[in-house]
């Protein structure tokens, strides 16, 4: 194909061809989802009368800003939760999930991990491998963990027997994505799986989902499974690329107050909290994050089938059930991932592939 912007390899374009034929039928079940979701988005936004007064930036204390308050009612409604706190000022997923731990754990609780170890970001949150300043270790809350199953599935029975041997367990933590690992991520059924199982034995934990990546990847949301809490990043899917930072909780509405006090200081919570102008991007994001989140999912969709069709490992398949937007392409040797790199800079994130296994130079490729 030769246009006036792009030359690209014929036995490429080919083999692209076909990777969009073999993920159509993934991408029009995306599609409705994304439809879906933005529905959901858009009558929560209608229900709360949202306005340009909305968009009005506060600042000192920001007692009353209705901006602010009014999006976590709509994030609340979407989320499916009693109660939701979004801020920019929660400057990421890790900052989130702390205000949750600290806010909800107390000295001789234990935090148990049902889905094996979490984030590499959180090993110092937690304090379990090293001592770390302010960790919830140098404040003598405990950490558990059971790992997951042969399959690299939650080990349900080995969660209920953690819980049955420790009734110091206060929290249930659950990572949604499988973030920096090749383990699968989980699915809203996945999640509920591991919500039914921990009722089971008790009724007065926290159940935590690490929402990360997650959310609008599915109709449904953890809250609306049994989740007690849960948190995520708007750098990531609810800031829609339009976002430039923050982070949101939502859950139960006790578990929501605690959080607020543990975000700013207790007596005062949610109350305070200038949006300094920062209102806009935030509604602007959420508006437009089902379908982005949808875009993104199309993407690692055709990469999963493209990849394939070059001969590599993909992990999700083509059409299987996606729990976030991740997508792990097992390039199997450094030769490979420096071609890969060198591609995506070079090109600056436009058509540039890897096409070792196939015979075709990545150097070559686009011109």
């Amino acid at each position: 194909m030769n246009t006036p912007f792009f030359t690209v390899d014929s036995r490429l374009l080919a083999i692209s061809d076909a990777a969009q034929a073999r993920a159509s039928a993934t991408f029009a079940r995306i599609e409705e989802i994304a439809d879906y979701n933005q529905q959901k988005v858009l009558s929560a936004f209608i229900r709360h009368q949202v306005s340009e007064s909305h968009f009005v930036p506060t600042t000192g204390y920001g007692y009353g800003d209705r901006g602010r308050d009014a999006l976590d009612a709509i994030l609340a409604d979407i989320m499916g939760a009693e109660d939701a706190l979004i801020r920019h000022s929660i400057v990421s997923g890790t900052h989130a999930i702390s205000i949750a731990l600290f806010a909800m754990l107390r000295p001789g609780d234990t935090l148990l991990a049902a889905t094996g170890a979490p984030y590499d970001t959180l090993e110092d949150v937690i304090g379990h491998k090293k001592a770390s300043a302010g960790s919830l270790a140098e404040y003598g809350i405990h950490y558990q963990q059971v790992d997951l199953n042969e399959a690299q599935q939650p080990n349900l029975p080995a969660i209920q027997k953690a819980m049955r041997e420790n009734n110091g367990i206060r929290m249930v933590h659950i990572q949604r994505s499988r973030g920096y690992c090749t383990r699968p991520s989980l699915t809203i059924d996945k999640i509920r799986e591991i919500v039914d199982a921990v009722r089971e034995v008790r009724a007065d934990v926290v159940i935590f989902v690490d929402n990360c990546y997650g959310e609008f990847v599915e109709k449904s949301e953890p809250c609306e499974v049994g989740a007690d809490l849960i948190a995520g990043s708007l750098i990531k899917n609810p800031g829609g690329g339009i976002a430039e930072n923050g982070g949101y909780l939502c859950g139960r509405k006790e578990c929501i107050e605690q959080c607020a006090y543990r975000m700013t200081t207790p007596g005062l919570g949610r109350e305070v909290g200038a949006s300094l102008g920062h209102n806009r991007s935030l509604y602007m994001g959420l508006f437009q994050a089902p379908h982005v989140v949808g875009e993104a999912m199309k993407t690692a969709v055709y990469a999963a089938a493209l990849f394939s069709e070059l001969g590599f490992v993909v992990s999700p398949s083509v059409d299987e059930v996606r729990g976030d937007i991740i997508q792990t392409i097992l390039l199997n040797n450094e030769e490979n991932l420096i071609a890969f790199c060198q591609g995506m800079q070079k090109a600056h994130r436009s058509i540039r592939l890897l096409c070792l296994n196939r015979g075709i130079c990545p150097a070559t490729a686009t011109k």
